[in-house]
């Protein structure tokens, strides 16, 4: 990932409250088939050495969980993004030197990845992602709720990977490098868009730095 200085974020409690607040990642590997790419969400468990440790599960059907266990991966969790037009630079009106750019926040995670084809390890993941997900809802669905054999079966058809982190790095593009005026002209834009990404978005440029773990 291209990283200039000014828009690297380095902090760890940071990092960690992204990835918690946006689960669902892209996991990158590479096996015999070449480069891969698949979707799923993925549980952080922060206490796990120095930079924590990714869980979660694939379908046993998905030829991931064979053709990279104990390869090195990398995880790229996504936040907020928008696009930002010139017009909304002081700068446009007085010189026209400005150009369209894209504001996102990104965290990459570098890691190796272990398979776990163990039912009890599986259960106590799936577990802890239930409870972390359902916890919103007026009445939260338990693992409990469905048919011990449903259960049993759903259990056989899923495989468990935990990717152990070795490396952590954040980008916020966040128009650190444009001048106060231009930054005030962004945030009154982003704010006139009303999506959920250019609200957020339009916080992070307010506040010129992502917001406090």
């Amino acid at each position: 990932m291209y990283l200039p200085a000014h828009f690297e974020e380095t902090r760890i409690e940071v990092l960690h409250a992204l990835m918690r607040e946006h689960p669902f990642a892209t996991l990158v590997t590479h096996g015999a088939d070449g480069l891969a790419a698949n979707h799923l969400p993925l549980h952080l468990a922060a206490e796990t050495g120095p930079f924590g440790a990714l869980q979660g599960h694939v379908a046993r059907a998905n030829s991931l969980w064979q053709q990279s266990a104990d390869t090195a991966v990398l995880v790229i969790f996504h936040g907020p993004q928008a696009y930002v037009t010139p017009s909304w630079y002081e700068t446009k009106r007085e010189h026209g030197k400005a150009v369209p750019t894209w504001n996102y926040v990104v965290v990459h995670a570098h890691g190796r990845m272990r398979v776990y084809d163990d039912p009890a390890w599986l259960s106590q993941q799936l577990e802890t992602l239930v409870t972390r997900h359902e916890a919103g809802f007026a009445e939260p669905w338990q693992i409990d709720d469905a048919p011990p054999d449903y259960i049993d079966k759903m259990l056989a058809a899923v495989v468990g990977i935990e990717i152990t982190v070795t490396d952590l790095k954040g980008k916020w593009k966040i128009s650190q490098n444009q001048p106060p005026a231009n930054r005030a002209g962004v945030v009154a834009g982003l704010r006139q868009q009303e999506t959920a990404d250019a609200l957020q978005m339009a916080e992070l440029v307010a506040g010129i730095g992502p917001p406090s773990a």
